[in-house]
């Protein structure tokens, strides 16, 4: 069954189309355009009750019943558990795998975030302490991804949904205003993964009107 993917070209939406190419889910995307305020209509609230996007339908959901699931991570939980892929059933890496996915919903998502909202205020007072707090913050961020990638090829032991979700907010590192070659091994990294022919795909879903 066709999962139903709603969605915007975010970091956010991003990491679950991501994950559904790698997981060889198929789905379709349905486009919700934030910045025309399609996150409130109704229709979509009743997907995504904090009307923020992604959200999934899957018409074959646990015990075969329809089930609608919000915040990305939970998705990314979901979809892992559904197919058995990226996210090990138990143990110490199991829980590694939910270290690093809780700091990328918990921190490595909301601080760059935040930069992104400062960035593009048109006051020069307003924007600056807001970026010197949050592009400090989201360095830091990336200093401490860098140094858990010192001597691995992924956050937490093979290739897992924690992978996936950072992927797409250091996707935004231009507008982090961040070079990755100050963190080199975040850098690898990034390289190696956006190199799989299953995060190019996800990354060419349309997720805008009229691309």
């Amino acid at each position: 069954m066709t999962i139903e993917l709603y969605a915007f070209d975010t970091p956010n939406g991003r990491k679950i189309s991501v994950a559904l190419e790698e997981m060889g889910l198929p789905y379709t995307v349905h486009i919700v355009d934030i910045g025309a305020g399609q996150q409130f209509d109704p229709a979509f609230i009743r997907i995504s009750p904090n009307n923020k996007i992604p959200a999934i339908l899957d018409p074959g959901g646990p015990d075969g019943q329809p089930i609608s699931v919000f915040e990305s991570g939970a998705i990314l939980i979901y979809l892992a558990e559904k197919t058995g892929l990226f996210l090990p059933r138990a143990g110490r890496a199991r829980v590694e795998v939910m270290e690093w996915l809780m700091f990328q919903m918990g921190g490595f998502g909301p601080m760059p975030g935040q930069v992104h909202h400062f960035i593009a205020l048109a006051s020069e007072a307003d924007r600056r302490y807001g970026l010197e707090r949050y592009m400090a913050e989201t360095r830091r961020l990336y200093g401490v991804m860098d140094r858990r990638l010192q001597g691995r090829s992924f956050f937490a032991g093979e290739l897992s949904i924690a992978d996936f979700a950072l992927m797409g907010w250091v996707w935004r590192h231009p507008r982090h205003q961040v070079d990755l070659a100050d963190f080199p091994q975040v850098q690898r990294w990034y390289t190696a993964l956006m190199a799989r022919p299953a995060v190019q795909r996800g990354f060419a879903v349309p997720m805008r009107a009229g691309v």
